[in-house]
């Protein structure tokens, strides 16, 4: 006989709230194009926040149940209440029905796009469950891909618009972040012979460490561009004579978001070397709430980004 406590725990664990942060992704689109500013589009954003949670959370479930097999031999994930019998598969598989089913419902109240994009990422994860975990390159370009949805999903609810540079250093980000996964999986799981995740032994190290400072460069980079491409801010009269004070030229008319560049750089490089000293990589949710030095630098990026937007300027 189930134990009810232990179900409703393990089916809060279950749909994992911690990877949520991930979907707070969404809500770029909204900062980068001013609309903190509007209250309907704020109210818009959450909407779209709260039905990629429940999509996302459906594919934890459906994931789960096809590889609860895998997940048994895991030095961790055998822990995940399906894999440990806590939930029973039926009662996971209706959840996930459920759950897709409001999360369209929801969808299709906000605009087409949004709606297709949430179909489009609940079809990329089906098959990445099926086929594309089990398929090298393909994996990690499919993990990104998610990633690059959820952003873009949060701009077309909005029916915003976000720059070509923009989506270059999302997509360079996302694969960052999903290959420096696969590179600490290979460290932890160098002793289960492939028998967790069948794809890292067609990962030798030399080729994941090559990705690795390929998409760390192309990140900061591709964000540097961002910024630089960006239309120069016109400073607010009070902001202006400050600077002027101080003699700093042109302070009236400038690309400041190039000040947050450095704070990028620095993450990109505490990343690394989280993934390659401290070996923490492969729960990148996990990394970004645990380490200070991350967490700061991210509270203080975003603290700048919205400082800059939308009150340094006029």
């Amino acid at each position: 006989m189930l134990n009810l406590k232990n179900l409703v725990w393990g089916l809060i664990r279950e749909v994992r709230p911690r990877q949520w942060i991930k979907n707070g992704a969404v809500f770029a689109g909204l900062i980068f194009t001013g609309g903190l500013d509007s209250n309907s589009l704020i109210l818009i954003s959450v909407k779209a926040f709260i039905i990629f949670c429940l999509a996302t959370s459906s594919t934890y479930l459906i994931n789960d149940i096809f590889d609860i097999e895998r997940d048994r031999q895991h030095p961790f994930k055998k822990y995940r209440p399906i894999a440990a019998g806590i939930i029973p598969v039926p009662l996971a598989a209706i959840l996930a029905i459920v759950m897709i089913m409001i999360a369209l419902q929801q969808a299709s109240t906000l605009t087409p796009s949004f709606f297709f994009a949430i179909v489009g990422y609940l079809v990329l994860q089906l098959f990445y469950s099926l086929i594309l975990k089990h398929v090298i390159l393909l994996d990690v370009m499919t993990i990104a891909a998610g990633f690059v949805l959820r952003i873009y999903a949060g701009v077309w609810a909005i029916s915003g618009h976000l720059n070509v540079w923009f989506l270059l250093t999302i997509t360079s980000f996302a694969l960052f972040i999903a290959i420096g996964k696969r590179r600490s999986e290979l460290t932890l799981l160098k002793n289960h012979d492939g028998k967790t995740r069948s794809t890292l032994i067609h990962y030798p190290e030399t080729l994941l460490d090559t990705m690795t400072s390929m998409f760390a460069n192309s990140t900061w980079l591709s964000y540097a561009m961002f910024t630089f491409f960006q239309p120069a801010i016109l400073a607010r009269p009070r902001v202006l004579n400050f600077l002027t004070d101080f003699n700093f030229q042109r302070a009236g008319e400038t690309k400041y978001l190039m000040a947050t560049v450095p704070l990028v750089i620095y993450g990109v490089m505490r990343y690394l070397y989280i993934i390659y000293e401290k070996k923490q990589g492969e729960s990148p949710e996990r990394v970004l709430l645990t380490d200070k030095p991350l967490l700061f630098t991210g509270i203080l990026w975003l603290l700048m980004i919205v400082g800059i937007i939308y009150y340094l300027g006029a």
